[in-house]
């Protein structure tokens, strides 16, 4: 059975955006970015098991899969880039009631129910499914139990104030699966949800 992982940035105390216009993340998902080669080589790692992407409507149309598709394009031999790649030749599908057809390469809608379609990925063969957010939809699938394990990258950063994604959800125990330090101050911390009785 393939696992939905959850990828998010966070800042130290616990928001994935800010209310206000701050660079608070390492790197912004532009050209310029502060991680370290072993975060760089780390992350690629973590692609390397994926071959699904999960994306809200709301990702889809503020163009995640266009930027990645350029970003494949123009470092096509840059190492760190690999996982442009990635996304550009993985499976995508766009959960909405909203969207009819696709308009992106190599990517489909789904329509319906969260957990229904969820599931019925986690079913197939390949790959494990990665979601990146937005908030809303991240927190969406907190709160429905969906989510196998969460990948927090932590920037050094503190906001005060912003979105988060475990409000809906409840209480909820979770196992440490791993947790690294990088030198540029980014910390990863992995989850999977504790199982109930253990």
């Amino acid at each position: 059975m393939k696992k939905l992982i959850l990828q998010m940035q966070m800042s130290v105390d616990g928001f994935v955006g800010a209310d206000e216009d701050r660079r608070w993340q390492l790197w912004e998902w532009g050209d310029e970015s502060d991680w370290d080669d072993e975060l760089k080589q780390d992350f690629n790692a973590a692609f390397e098991t994926v071959d699904t992407i999960l994306l809200s409507r709301k990702m889809a149309e503020e163009g995640y899969l266009n930027h990645w598709s350029n970003a494949a394009r123009k470092y096509p031999k840059d190492r760190f880039y690999a996982f442009a790649q990635r996304i550009v030749e993985a499976e995508k599908v766009v959960l909405s009631d909203r969207v009819k057809t696709s308009r992106w390469e190599r990517t489909r809608i789904a329509g319906g129910d969260l957990p229904r379609e969820v599931n019925a990925l986690k079913a197939g063969e390949g790959g494990n499914i990665a979601v990146f957010g937005g908030a809303g939809f991240a927190s969406a699938l907190i709160a429905a139990g969906l989510v196998d394990e969460f990948q927090l990258f932590i920037n050094p950063a503190v906001l005060g104030a912003g979105r988060r994604i475990f409000d809906q959800g409840g209480f909820a125990r979770l196992k440490l699966v791993g947790s690294k330090a990088y030198a540029c101050g980014m910390v990863v911390n992995r989850y999977a949800p504790a199982v109930r009785g253990a």
